[in-house]
């Protein structure tokens, strides 16, 4: 078909000044890596405002501290001691299901508590041991080694680990490179939390039922095997006491849940059924009838463990894939969790400062006897529920602990290991979310598919093949969205000049020889071919539906490209082909609304030469009003050809 017509594109698409390489590199990189441009607050102040800001920005306890209110610090000493009763319990507990001395637990909520209130920027969060990276940790480094024949190489892995994990986590920060995190989606993180809590909750089977040996592995059919193999083994003593406090620990859960205003009892429940087991088995003497208790707790603060890190152990690379997998889901856990509850008091926490938060926090734990911390939900939540106002309440509750490690640990040895299951089966029933599993199932069957392939392998698998499992779906279903993008018929909303989708807008009708088609994202190497293949089939089906119905013939095809944002030589080349198809078939290509990027690109490629810039459109309405007009021309002259009818045009 020929170019030469009379109707007049009002508005032109304009192509913007090209940029040179090095500058497009230089904003490409800074989009990536600092979208919420930090260096803003330097620009145009003296160096000595600029030392200042910096220091601020890493150290924000530095920003926040001069404007530190008496009121704030009534509130933080409420609020720091209020979690301090749960943190003792749940360390001890989180370190035995990391087969890890109890008194590890109680030392990671001494020293990390302290570095994350300088470091971290959440005014909410409380730093403290979790129980899914306990069980990481255990799952992972137990296949290495046996916690119960060689103790200490155990725990130095533990603190290696740690140690990995904190490096890790405040390289992502320093780096910039947190959006890597993003990659463990919503629907990820449900499935693989829930699967993770239901495997904690039947891990404790072990100490509800007073079971001496238990299997290291976490599926279910071996944990079933193992409870099961041994029911002559059963202590009925430690199942009724057990059941006892998980329903204590339960039903104040509930009551707080109903009355926001009685937070401190469910806050309050495990230190209280720790005291009250504590009491009962000693004055029963319940350990000789096969209850089994804690022991000896060491006095102390943290002991120095850098000479404890295993750098030079067979055993290395197990503990740096335990520490960079931990590491992961513990910052996914508690960047989500912050930026949950700030939210609530409308203020902004920055991700890559709270990965160097946490990175630090970690590494300084792992050379002051500490294993992984992060910011737990539980904690964070009674935190937040007790008015913590600063950072300050987590120097509370590390005082408290420090407390607790210097005078009250004697206080904890006849403490039953089955209060401590409870404790950490009424933890976890909080973080099987059923009910946002259903709303996955409404909302969108892939994320539910995703969230179930988590659960089912991290509940009949393991951790790792969960955590793999979730991981690979999110790619795939990731990867199928960028090699097959959807591509939409467009038609006119009568009585206006809008063109939408026919399926979302049925109402819509199609414009007679013209065939209008939308892609609906980027095109690059990776969809180039399907999309060929999709447009000649839309064309196709055009055409045979015309026929069917003896409508007017195709003669002109629009693609509105307002949705790519972009386009690579292989996406040229894709357009080169599908012109090429057209040309064949006696058709005109249209494009409607290129993006900046992409017209740059095009008007390299010679491509806008090969369509003839005449035929590109600011709007799909301008393109369509430029078809008809050539439509009713060609009627009007009657034409034999579309050539017949061009060249008639020109002898006028």
């Amino acid at each position: 078909m020929g170019n030469n017509y009379n109707y007049e594109c009002p508005h032109p698409v304009a192509i913007s000044p090209a940029k040179p390489f090095i500058e497009s590199i230089k904003s490409g990189i800074e989009e990536t890596l600092f979208p919420d441009d930090p260096f803003r607050q330097f620009k145009n102040q003296p160096a000595s405002r600029k030392l200042i800001l910096g220091l601020q920005y890493f150290v924000p306890v530095l920003e926040w501290a001069p404007r530190y209110t008496f009121e704030f610090f009534k509130a933080d000493v409420i609020a720091g001691i209020t979690i301090a009763s749960l943190a003792v319990p749940q360390g001890i507990s989180y370190a035995s299901l990391a087969n890890l001395p109890p008194i590890t637990g109680l030392y990671s909520s001494f020293v990390p508590p302290l570095v994350y209130a300088m470091l971290g920027s959440s005014k909410d969060l409380a730093v403290g041991t979790v129980a899914v990276a306990s069980l990481l940790i255990a799952s992972m480094l137990g296949k290495e080694v046996n916690p119960n024949e060689n103790p200490k190489l155990y725990l130095q892995l533990a603190l290696t680990a740690t140690f990995f994990a904190g490096v890790f986590q405040a390289a992502l920060g320093f780096l910039r490179l947190g959006f890597i995190v993003d990659f463990l989606s919503h629907a990820t993180i449900v499935g693989f939390m829930g699967g993770a809590a239901t495997v904690v909750c039947l891990q404790q089977l072990k100490g509800i039922l007073g079971l001496v040996r238990f299997t290291h592995e976490t599926d279910l059919v071996s944990v079933m095997r193992s409870v099961f193999s041994q029911t002559h083994q059963w202590r009925w003593e430690s199942g009724v006491l057990g059941c006892c406090f998980l329903f204590f620990l339960i039903l104040t859960r509930y009551v707080s849940k109903r009355k926001p205003g009685f937070f401190w009892i469910s806050a309050m429940a495990p230190l209280t059924s720790v005291v009250v087991a504590s009491v009962l088995v000693y004055l029963t003497r319940a350990e000789q009838d096969g209850i089994q208790i804690i022991g000896q707790l060491k006095k102390g603060l943290n002991p120095p463990s850098v000479s404890e890190l295993a750098f030079g152990s067979p055993h290395l690379m197990a503990a740096v894939k335990t520490g960079i997998i931990t590491g992961v889901i513990a910052l996914a856990e508690g960047v989500a969790v912050g930026r949950s509850f700030s939210m609530f008091k409308n203020y902004h926490i920055d991700g890559n400062k709270e990965m160097i938060a946490f990175g630090m926090m970690n590494i300084a734990g792992s050379c002051t006897s500490c294993y992984l911390t992060t910011g737990p939900f539980s904690r964070t939540a009674v935190n937040f529920n007790a008015g913590c106002k600063t950072a300050v309440s987590n120097i509370v509750m590390a005082t408290a602990v420090m407390t607790t490690l210097l005078f009250l640990t004697p206080l904890f040895h006849y403490t039953p290991l089955v209060v401590l299951s409870s404790i950490i089966i009424a933890a976890m029933l909080g973080l099987i979310d059923y009910e946002a599993a259903i709303g996955l199932w409404k909302v969108d069957k892939c994320d539910f598919i995703v969230c179930i392939s988590a659960y089912i392998g991290v509940v009949f698998g393991s951790v790792e093949i969960g955590l793999v499992i979730a991981v690979a779906i999110s790619l795939l279903r990731m990867l199928m969205s960028v090699a097959r993008p959807r591509t939409f018929l467009l038609g006119n909303i009568p009585n206006s000049m809008i063109y939408r989708s026919i399926d979302q807008y049925p109402i819509a009708d199609n414009v007679p020889g013209v065939l209008i088609l939308q892609i609906d994202a980027p095109v690059y190497f990776a969809n180039a071919n399907y999309l060929r293949e999709r447009i000649s089939r839309w064309i196709y089906e055009e055409e045979e539906k015309l026929k069917s119905t003896g409508g007017s013939s195709l003669q002109y095809m629009i693609l509105d490209l307002s949705a790519v944002g972009s386009i690579d030589t292989s996406g040229i080349s894709m357009l080169e082909e599908v012109k090429k198809n057209i040309d064949r078939r006696d058709l005109r290509l249209v494009l409607a609304n290129p993006r900046s990027e992409v017209i740059k690109k095009l008007e390299k490629s010679k491509f806008m030469e090969s369509i003839g810039r005449e035929w590109i459109y600011l709007t799909v309405g301008e393109a369509v009003a430029a078809c008809n007009f050539m439509l009713h021309t060609s009627k009007s002259n009657n034409p034999v050809t579309d050539t017949v009818e061009l060249d008639a045009q020109d002898n006028v």
